[in-house]
């Protein structure tokens, strides 16, 4: 992301910049978090040019879901693959069912004039099965417990989809909006109808209930109101079914 980041506004309009890594030393995800970056990992930064009046320009939020719901997509998509467990855990990490996170995104935008400039870092495990789990171990257990015979991906192979269902997805929110685009989502993220405890709220009890119009998460109180929890500030701990407030 650091080398895309001066270079991204001197880059024609008509070129697409993309950033590629075999191994990455110094993998940084959400909030300073570090991320391990083996061989195996597929991961790259794209440079992507929103409209800011444009539909998504007005909701741009919404990209990390976006790119995280492309990665998925590039999997199940392919042929015999529709029905492995990769899941989407908000705010932006792809995982294996509910159990292991085995990719994840993070966006950084900057503005000049009515054109949002957005540097897209995405990494998730394709033949690394260190340090948790990766995509060709899924298909590997797959093909052993249904009998089928899904060959394995390559992150090259992988990239490419991804970048594809990220321009395709990009072009359907822009089109048909964020509640049809919620749609697509909801297929594969793990919350729907989650009970939950909000630390910041003083442990209050409550429903995931979806996104909100942003692209936050919103939750539902017991007595009924609604509130939007912004990714910054939370974090989604699944194992104790926790929205926590983040550490620095």
């Amino acid at each position: 992301m650091t080398v895309l980041d001066g270079f991204m506004f001197s880059a024609p309009e008509n070129i697409g910049v993309i950033a590629i890594a075999g191994r990455q030393t110094s993998g940084r995800g959400r909030g300073g978090n570090s991320w391990l970056s083996p061989l195996g990992c597929a991961m790259f930064s794209l440079h992507v040019r929103i409209d800011l009046n444009s539909t998504l320009g007005q909701k741009v939020s919404f990209l990390q879901h976006i790119v995280s719901l492309a990665v998925v997509q590039s999997v199940r998509t392919l042929p015999q693959c529709e029905d492995l467990p990769l899941k989407l855990k908000w705010p932006n990490d792809i995982y294996f069912n509910r159990l292991m996170k085995l990719g994840g995104v993070i966006v950084n935008s900057s503005m000049i004039g009515s054109v949002i400039h957005t540097i897209i870092g995405c990494g998730f495990n394709v033949s690394n099965s260190n340090p948790t789990i990766c995509i060709n171990d899924i298909i590997s257990n797959w093909n052993n417990n249904h009998g089928t015979f899904i060959p394995l991906c390559t992150t090259e192979q992988l990239i490419a989809r991804t970048v594809t269902h990220i321009e395709q997805l990009i072009h359907f929110f822009q089109t048909d909006g964020a509640e049809a685009f919620c749609d697509l989502y909801y297929k594969y993220w793990i919350h729907s109808g989650d009970k939950v405890k909000v630390e910041s709220l003083d442990f209050a009890e409550a429903t995931v209930n979806g996104l909100d119009d942003f692209g936050f998460l919103q939750v539902k109180l017991n007595g009924g109101s609604l509130v939007s929890l912004q990714p910054d500030g939370n974090s989604f701990d699944i194992m104790h079914n926790l929205i926590a407030m983040k550490r620095t």
